[in-house]
């Protein structure tokens, strides 16, 4: 590991999912470009979700992080990203009811565009291709000329990403989120669900309560949190020339920052102690996420945990476990107690669906009931520590797709072929993703009631 750290220290060094592009000066041209375009976020937000997650670290609060498995370029529409925004809030107002503490709301959007991949080459017939590696690098279309990596697609994920935020923040804080649309949240495949009767119960609740307070004096306008949220941004960290293009430096600290999102992850691909994808996340000042799989020993966990975060600062990691339903009390008891031995302070979220993918007629899916599995066992495990199931990471969407089998209102293995619309895995469609919150809520309930009550700071 490079003692001094620059925004480029990760060039050179050994790198895993790398696409290779053909004409090298183009690429460099286009990152040139981007280094000179405006950031998308800023340090001041960044550090206001440390915060945040800091409190989550401490047991104060949840972690609801989801949205796309990849974004693409062909499905970006203002529809698409307000039904995804309307469904994560239901679940958020959901799972704060439930725990009475705050949710930190942090989408896959606004960047997730590149996506690790289990091979370089994909084949079909006796033609063989490089491999589809998210719409920022190629096309999924299987020709020879959509699959070259094209380093001008970095310019169309930044100006997506650009507009994205651009709404999202208008939803976030012009009154879409005010808690009196409660009611309107509510997407029109789930009304008249049992789901969206359960949802639509609890949303009477709150605008009882909202009505009680504007009775004694307390409304939206004096109140500006009744009528706003705070939403961030997150996207895997992996291409890195993007991400070096978009890292600046922050002028009231002097901190470098990567301002492509507010918080990058780091996969359980590109995870090797050694390698350009550490060696990047380690000097940038944002919260970092990093996926654990069944391969990840308990040393390697602090090697890594001790490079990327060496303050212990609260906040600062996110440790995203994703073993698969059958593998969490194999693998997840040993690292928790390995992280308390030394007295990390990290949060700890679920990612139930990765280690859940199987093929279903020529579909990858995954099956709803290994989902909620996962993250039962998870909340089993941090409850039999004595430690805090701190959030769940999610890949969703807000629209009816037919994607992953299962559910209440069930899609079954014939279905898939339906609305099976993702660009590369399963998604949760809205109906799914809300009834995984109220699993999540009752788990919280019993999670909260044991804890001692505790004030959040933020």
């Amino acid at each position: 590991m490079a003692k001094e750290w620059t925004p480029k220290s990760w060039r050179g060094m050994p790198i895993e999912q790398a696409p290779t592009y053909p004409d090298l000066a183009a690429l460099a041209d286009t990152e040139k470009r981007l280094s000179s375009f405006p950031p998308l976020v800023f340090a001041g937000e960044a550090r206001k979700l440390t915060r945040a997650l800091g409190e989550v670290a401490e047991g104060r609060g949840f972690l609801l992080q989801g949205g796309d498995c990849a974004e693409s370029f062909a499905e970006h529409g203002a529809d698409n990203i307000r039904d995804f925004f309307r469904a994560f809030l239901q679940m958020a107002v959901v799972l704060t009811f439930a725990a009475s503490q705050p949710v930190v709301k942090v989408g896959r959007i606004a960047g997730q565009f590149a996506k690790p991949r289990t091979a370089p080459t994909e084949t079909k017939g006796d033609v063989t291709l490089p491999i589809y590696r998210g719409d920022i690098v190629n096309g999924i279309e299987f020709d020879e000329t959509s699959r070259v990596p094209n380093p001008e697609r970095q310019l169309e994920a930044y100006r997506q990403s650009a507009a994205t935020l651009n709404l999202l923040r208008a939803f976030a804080q012009g009154g879409y989120a005010n808690l009196d649309n409660v009611h309107q949240w509510m997407l029109g495949f789930i009304s008249g669900s049992p789901q969206g009767e359960r949802y639509g119960s609890l949303a009477d609740r709150i605008s009882e309560t909202m009505n009680f307070m504007r009775a004694i004096g307390i409304t939206a306008d004096t109140h500006p949190s009744l009528r706003e949220t705070d939403f961030f941004t997150s996207h895997e960290a992996l291409l890195l020339g993007y991400e070096e293009a978009l890292t600046r430096v922050d002028s009231t600290s002097g901190d470098w920052y990567a301002t492509s999102g507010h918080m990058i992850w780091i996969g359980d691909r590109t995870r090797q102690l050694e390698n350009a994808h550490v060696e990047f996340c380690r000097g940038i000042k944002n919260p970092l996420g990093l996926k654990c799989g069944p391969s990840l020993e308990p040393d390697a966990l602090l090697r890594l945990i001790d490079v990327l975060n060496p303050q212990n600062k609260p906040g600062r990691l996110t440790l995203i476990t994703r073993f698969g339903h059958e593998k969490v009390q194999a693998h997840l008891p040993k690292l928790i107690r390995a992280v308390e031995r030394e007295g990390r302070k990290v949060v700890w979220s679920c990612d139930p669906m990765h280690g859940n993918t199987i093929s279903v007629n020529g579909y990858k899916t995954r099956p709803f009931d290994r989902i909620l599995q996962e993250v039962e066992r998870f909340f089993e495990v941090h409850h039999a520590e004595g430690t805090h199931a701190g959030g769940i990471h999610i890949e969703m969407t807000g629209k009816d797709v037919t994607e992953c089998t299962g559910g209440s209102r069930m899609v079954s293995a014939d279905d898939l072929s339906d609305r099976y619309h993702t660009h590369c895995d399963p998604r949760l469609n809205a109906y799914q993703a809300l009834e995984l919150a109220f699993l999540v809520a009752e788990l919280l309930k019993k999670d909260v009631a044991a804890q001692p009550k505790q004030a959040a700071n933020f």
